[in-house]
């Protein structure tokens, strides 16, 4: 065996040494990184909620290495000269459902949901994951998805055999039996229960085993469903888990690192949700005074998700009566949560649901303008949107501001978004890790 192994190594070493000498016989060296400035007549670079006029980004191997007008150009760079319009940080949806297919036909959606295999959901995933890009969010937090396709999406994004956001993705959501991220009740001779490893679980130990089976098959983040949701088929406010459930649930996250995002509408469940540990709670559209300070104390994001129950509201005619109702009944109350939130400085992470909207794959940043609406600074939705989103994520060190360091994902928009937050969803400029997606307001992916 001793003479097999040492063939073998003198056999990779005489090859390594050839590569070696006809790598130096060539000449050749790899080719440095293209450096690319942008400029443009304002930039927002989401350290703060100042405008800056010295509107300067120099970008090579992916990442930011100058900005500002003192930032040095080396010969030879390409310059792009965007004009009069703004620069931003790549856009962060933090509550994406990629894999879901938008209808407006809400029987058809669900009939499609059970019909279609994963290979071909995970192609639907595909396009709305191009459709998001374009739009400028470069990143997102993927909160929930059957068959782990959103797992997949995000290796097939990251080995650029697909185009797409950055994606932490969640796998399956973690939900009570019956609860609201649970399948329909389908008669189970024809379409069979949920398991703990697809994420509904009962008592303590098998919500312990649904996270770890989530983590098992690569999910980055954790999201657990607390009450009840508007288009399932359980109460819209209903806890959904106990405390020892949730502690269970979140504290195995977090020991695994791992980050929780709950689903949750309801003022109890979230209560209990926020004591349990977790770290943001998603929609949130009965949530009290009380429960909004006990966020602010412990540092827990509130992602109100405006683009979902703002379409719900406008057809809930169109939904089965129980689920319209529950659509009314959660629009009248979020959008005073939400003002009583700002007021209390409950910190806010930009998030869509924009699968509810037959049109919201690509349609993300409609989230800024109906924040606006609902009374937050034009300035404060820009950081709910980059550097807020990005703290929630744990991101910040990567993504989120631009500064020297950071990954060169950027976003340019016409004209001032402070001045008319609309602007944000006609992206003229998309950049995502170094390469640009999008300019002149074309899309340059093929």
């Amino acid at each position: 065996m001793r003479n097999i192994a040492g063939s073998i190594a003198r056999t990779l070493g005489a090859g390594l040494l050839f590569l070696c000498a006809a790598s130096a016989a060539s000449g050749s060296a790899p080719e440095a990184p293209e450096t690319i400035v942008l400029r443009a007549a304002r930039m927002f670079d989401a350290t703060s909620e100042r405008m800056r006029t010295d509107a300067v980004l120099v970008v090579r191997g992916g990442r930011i290495v100058g900005i500002g007008d003192s930032a040095p150009v080396p010969d030879g760079a390409r310059i792009i000269d965007l004009g009069d319009a703004t620069l931003l940080p790549g856009f962060i949806d933090a509550h994406s459902h990629l894999t879901l297919e938008p209808d407006e036909n809400y029987y058809r959606k669900t009939l499609n949901e059970l019909m279609r295999n994963p290979t071909e959901m995970a192609f639907y995933a595909a396009a709305n994951a191009r459709r998001t890009l374009e739009a400028g969010f470069t990143t997102v937090r993927h909160v929930g998805a059957r068959e782990f396709i959103d797992v997949g999406l995000r290796n097939a994004i990251s080995a650029n055999l697909a185009d797409g956001p950055r994606i932490l993705a969640a796998g399956n959501a973690i939900t009570a039996t019956g609860g609201s991220c649970d399948r329909p009740p389908f008669p189970p001779q024809r379409v069979a229960p949920l398991t703990p490893a697809e994420g509904v679980c009962t008592g303590a130990d098998q919500c312990r085993e649904a996270v770890r089976s989530q983590i098992k098959w690569g999910a980055d983040v954790i999201k657990v469903c607390a009450s009840g949701g508007v288009l399932s088929y359980d109460p819209v406010d209903v806890p959904q888990f106990t405390r020892a459930e949730l502690e269970a649930a979140i504290g195995e996250a977090h020991h695994w690192g791992r980050k929780v995002a709950a689903h949750s509408h309801g003022d109890t469940a979230s209560r209990l949700a926020i004591e349990a540990g977790v770290d943001s709670i998603e929609h949130g559209s009965f949530l009290s005074e009380d429960t909004l300070k006990l966020m602010k104390s412990r540092g827990v994001f509130l992602v109100p998700t405006f683009m979902a129950l703002d379409w719900v509201e406008r057809n809930a005619d169109s939904y089965p009566a129980n689920i319209g109702e529950k659509a009314r009944t959660a629009a009248a109350s979020h959008t005073a949560m939400f003002r009583a939130a700002l007021r209390l400085g409950v910190p806010i992470a930009l998030g869509t649901d924009a699968t509810v909207r037959p049109d919201g794959h690509g349609r993300n940043a409609m989230e800024f303008g109906l924040m606006v609406e609902a009374g937050m600074r034009p300035a404060a939705a820009l950081l709910a949107g980059t550097r807020n989103a990005a703290r929630l994520l744990g991101l910040e060190d990567e993504i989120g501001t631009l500064a020297a360091g950071k990954a060169a994902d950027i976003v340019a928009v016409p004209g001032d978004p402070l001045t008319d937050i609309r602007v944000t969803e006609r992206p003229l400029f998309v950049m995502q890790r170094g390469r640009v997606i999008r300019q002149d307001g074309k899309s340059l992916l093929r």
